[in-house]
């Protein structure tokens, strides 16, 4: 198992892409603690990844309060004493163009999106550092690479969480952490929500992804998992700075 005895965190872990990505570093081997601010859904993630054979435990926090993340990270270094890998996965969409988007929308987005993968990955960072090695993943989006129908909050975020993403690269590589960006493109989970509802349904969304994604579908959160766990594990041991889009071929259309 290729992350055999490793420490992993993955925010927004209770469902969707968090989820599946903390699953399948369980599979080979990681330690997952899945955060979430639903202690339902964190708890019950958890569990099913122990019913699997895996080894999970819920942190439930909210990654906008700089507090609580803090404590819960140094509780997880302190029990385990090693942090090897931080997937900063919470986000969430808010609809809307300049004239449309609510300030305080905007602002929310920009803290979950932005902000709180900045603290989480400064509250690991001592950690790795001292390690000697590491490896931070953000979730962006397909947004942060192309333009999203009036999507100004959201596209701002991801497009600064790639920007952040290489500079965070560039500043410790030579601490032996590697810091990636995922990009996924239309995954077929709850999250896309609020893009549904202003697209005006389900059947207007599906008729826009089989028309503007040249493979004419979404993806399952299973073929997002594998490249995250290319992308947290030794396989890409070469790779930092980088931005891996998993979107259908959408953003070369």
């Amino acid at each position: 198992m290729i992350l055999q005895d490793r420490v992993a965190i993955v925010t927004g872990a209770g469902s969707g892409i968090g989820e599946a990505g903390a699953a399948i570093m369980a599979r080979e081997g990681a330690h997952v603690v899945l955060a979430d601010k639903d202690a339902g859904r964190a708890e019950q993630a958890a569990a099913r990844i122990r019913e699997l054979g895996g080894s999970a435990e819920a942190l439930v926090l909210d990654v906008t309060d700089d507090g609580a993340l803090q404590s819960g990270i140094a509780s997880i270094a302190q029990r385990h004493g090693r942090i090897d890998i931080l997937h900063n996965h919470a986000g969430a969409q808010v609809a809307g163009n300049l004239e449309q988007v609510e300030v305080s929308g905007f602002d929310r987005s920009w803290g979950l999106n932005v902000r709180a993968h900045f603290m989480a990955a400064r509250f690991v960072m001592p950690v790795m550092r001292k390690a000697g090695r590491g490896v931070i993943l953000n979730t962006s989006s397909s947004s942060g690479v192309l333009y999203d129908r009036e999507m100004i909050a959201y596209t701002t975020t991801k497009h600064a969480v790639i920007a952040m993403t290489r500079q965070m690269a560039g500043d410790f590589a030579r601490h032996g952490v590697r810091v990636n960006a995922l990009c996924p493109g239309w995954v077929d989970t709850p999250f896309n929500d609020p893009f549904i509802a202003q697209m005006g349904g389900r059947e207007a969304i599906e008729a826009y992804i089989a028309g503007k994604v040249p493979m004419g579908r979404w993806a399952g959160v299973s073929e997002i998992a594998e490249p995250i766990l290319f992308l947290v594990s030794d396989r890409s041991s070469y790779m930092t700075g980088q931005v891996l889009v998993i979107d259908g071929g959408e953003t070369i259309t």
